[in-house]
């Protein structure tokens, strides 16, 4: 399948996914809680999304709102689908107020950590506030007198006497605040409610989807996620966002190796050509097993220096190993012609061919004898080495 093939169907097939009606949604990307079922918000999912009961909506505020048919209008702070519980708090800030006429009555919500506190009307000369039997709840109270919440069970001996006794309520705290059972909490606190049908703990913990099995009826089934953890979406954002860039290094790649390849063989070819590539109209002498060892080094060197200077700018490249000189490498040269070469390269060669590589001279002690070029190579007093900067 080629590129624009994949593009093709990438294209057609991701919008027909995020065309699903009941995919979650939230009203604050950012803040608010993720809504899907049991729960559905009401002006952006049909009936079908959501569990009867259990109808959301977001408000001009952007606020999840869970309307109570006793209670009234709250805020959602949280959802815990997994243990089946919601947060709910005061759109006012003011929890408290809420409290007071506070029932679950008529709705699929229960309590499960209930407190009783009692609400205490005290008038203002009453300031001992800082003791842990009683909290202050300063959004019910006005100039001349402050509004207390006492824990149910102190008795009526706790009760100042400048104080009296508003109403007795259950207030379903959470499940941290309600461990903390003889000191009076901080009251704003979110309320947390749980619910028990549908029954979606046990396919939320396995990480499947819970929703109706079908478009009509009431069963509820939960559908498992697949194998690979990954929804489709995911494994198109996968292809689209590291197949394509990957195949397009591939090909560069493969295109440098290949490029590589063929430098590679070119200049294997010019090694392998190189002793019959140049050849000279003169008659060649050669001795018959190159030359000695002394001979070759009696010929003269030269060590580079960082310039790469030699008398000639055109020899910058050893003509046998087609190799560039580099600095501090030694180079030989044979004296009837000037021709440079790399020290080793060309001690390999005069050992084998008596004749420049270049031009096929003969040096003088390649036309020698045998006897007569051991006799000049050991009359040869020293090797001249030369170091060009």
């Amino acid at each position: 399948m080629d590129t624009i093939s994949l593009i093709l169907i990438i294209s057609f097939t991701i919008p027909a996914l995020s065309a699903n009606p009941c995919k979650p949604s939230s009203c604050d990307t950012y803040l608010g809680p993720e809504v899907r079922f049991p729960f559905r918000l009401t002006n952006r999912h049909p009936a079908r999304c959501g569990y009867p009961g259990f109808d959301l909506y977001c408000n001009a505020q952007n606020q999840t709102i869970l309307n109570l048919p006793e209670s009234g209008e709250f805020v959602v702070d949280h959802i815990d689908y997994s243990a089946q519980a919601l947060f709910i708090n005061d759109p006012d800030s003011c929890l408290p107020a809420r409290i007071l006429n506070f029932s679950l009555s008529g709705s699929r919500f229960r309590g499960v950590y209930i407190r009783n506190y009692t609400f205490l009307n005290c008038s203002s000369d009453y300031m001992d506030y800082t003791s842990t039997r009683y909290m202050p709840l300063f959004c019910l109270s006005g100039r001349n007198y402050t509004v207390l919440a006492m824990n149910s069970h102190l008795t009526a001996a706790h009760v100042p006497p400048t104080c009296r006794r508003i109403a007795t309520v259950l207030v379903p705290l959470q499940w941290t605040v309600s461990q903390f059972y003889w000191s009076s909490m901080d009251l704003r606190e979110d309320l947390e409610l749980v619910w028990s049908e549908p029954a979606c703990w046990s396919c939320e913990n396995q990480g499947g989807v819970c929703g109706y099995k079908g478009d009509s009826g009431s069963e509820i089934g939960c559908s498992r996620p697949a194998k690979s953890g990954l929804p489709r979406s995911a494994k198109y954002g996968i292809i689209v966002g590291v197949g394509i860039p990957g195949l397009v290094c591939i090909i560069g790649l493969a295109c440098y190796a290949c490029g590589m390849l063929r430098a590679f063989s070119l200049r294997r070819r010019l090694n392998s050509d190189l002793p019959t590539t140049f050849s000279d109209q003169r008659p060649v002498i050669r001795s018959a097993s190159g030359l000695d060892g002394p001979t070759i080094e009696s010929y003269p060197t030269t060590v580079l220096g960082e310039s790469r200077r030699l008398p000639k700018p055109s020899d910058g490249t050893c003509p046998i190993c087609l190799s560039d000189y580099q600095p501090k490498e030694t180079l030989r040269s044979i004296p009837e012609c000037n021709h440079y070469f790399h020290a080793d390269c060309i001690d390999e060669w005069l050992k084998l061919n008596g004749t420049c590589p270049l031009c096929r001279n003969s040096p003088e002690s390649s036309v020698a004898t045998p006897c007569s070029s051991m006799s000049i190579s050991s009359s040869s007093s020293s090797t001249s080495t030369t170091t060009v900067n």
